[in-house]
């Protein structure tokens, strides 16, 4: 009679242990792989919820590409700083990046002299107060502009709107608010030059980023200029009347969407059919 293990001969035995090993590999790989897609799913919602926001900017995911696995692998101090041999399996699904398609939304004309949309890479520059009372340069695409009593252009939140100094120089100081007279309408051409009765009385601000990875999102639709980035000067053009809708395309989500739940789907399929197959090795061992 040969050796036994668990009630089974060694060989069967050594055959279950190895096959449960790896099944229990498929467990890691189907468990990162739903939290992969709950977080693809968070930013596709996100997207939703925004559809209708002004000038939102959609945002997707990625997921790390063979290269980026075996990087990590490489500097994996687990093994002493050794790589791991080519073809190593990686237990886990990663989410690469969420990254912002700042692509330009469809336009909705509204004739409304304080709602302003830019055709064209830029962003209006506006001056920002937070709870704190702190005041700092944001950029946004969002014209939806008002005109407050005292004739300052500012947004729906109340930020002040910078003209061309203050954007270019990303200076919050009042002096560098736009200001128009309450008692006549006003004209902006599509440089962001204001006219009224005929004479020119300010610009609205209107800059571009040198490189948008250095862009951070700031709240729906504004963002934060971080260290490194670089302001230039923009040449969209400036259209008064008109407001750009975001760019998200609400039957792509819903499509990816039903993608997500069957990527989901199958995850579990993997752990139910893992589970089972581990429940009959368990048992087979049990058996004398």
């Amino acid at each position: 009679m040969g050796d036994y293990a668990g009630g089974l001969p060694i060989v069967i035995y050594k055959y279950f242990l190895e096959r449960g090993y790896n099944m229990i590999k498929g467990l890691y790989t189907a468990h990162t792989g739903m939290v992969n897609e709950m977080k693809r799913l968070d930013v596709l919602t996100n997207n939703l919820a925004n559809a209708d926001t002004t000038a939102y900017k959609k945002e997707g995911t990625t997921s790390r590409t063979f290269a980026d696995e075996l990087a990590i692998k490489i500097k994996d101090t687990s093994h002493y700083g050794l790589p791991q041999k080519l073809g190593e399996i990686s237990l886990v699904t990663h989410l690469g990046q969420v990254y912002t398609d700042y692509s330009t939304g469809s336009f909705e004309v509204t004739d409304n002299e304080t709602d302003f949309a830019l055709e064209g890479d830029g962003f209006f520059a506006v001056a920002f107060t937070d709870k704190g009372g702190n005041t700092s340069v944001k950029l946004t695409r969002d014209g939806n502009f008002v005109v407050d009593n005292d004739g300052y252009l500012r947004t729906k939140d109340g930020d002040y709107v910078l003209n061309a100094t203050g954007a270019l120089n990303m200076d919050s100081n009042p002096a560098n608010y736009v200001r128009v007279n309450t008692l006549a309408p006003f004209k902006v051409d599509q440089q962001g030059y204001i006219y009224q009765d005929e004479q020119l009385v300010g610009t609205i601000g209107v800059v571009d980023v040198e490189n948008y990875d250095y862009l951070e999102k700031y709240g729906e639709n504004m963002y934060n200029l971080v260290e490194g980035g670089v302001i230039t000067a923009s040449e969209a053009n400036v259209q008064q009347g008109m407001l750009e809708s975001s760019n998200v395309n609400v039957v792509d989500e819903m499509v990816n969407m039903i993608a997500i739940q069957r990527a989901y789907d199958a995850g579990q399929k993997v752990i139910r059919s893992v589970d089972e197959t581990l429940a009959t090795t368990v048992n087979l061992g049990k058996v004398q």
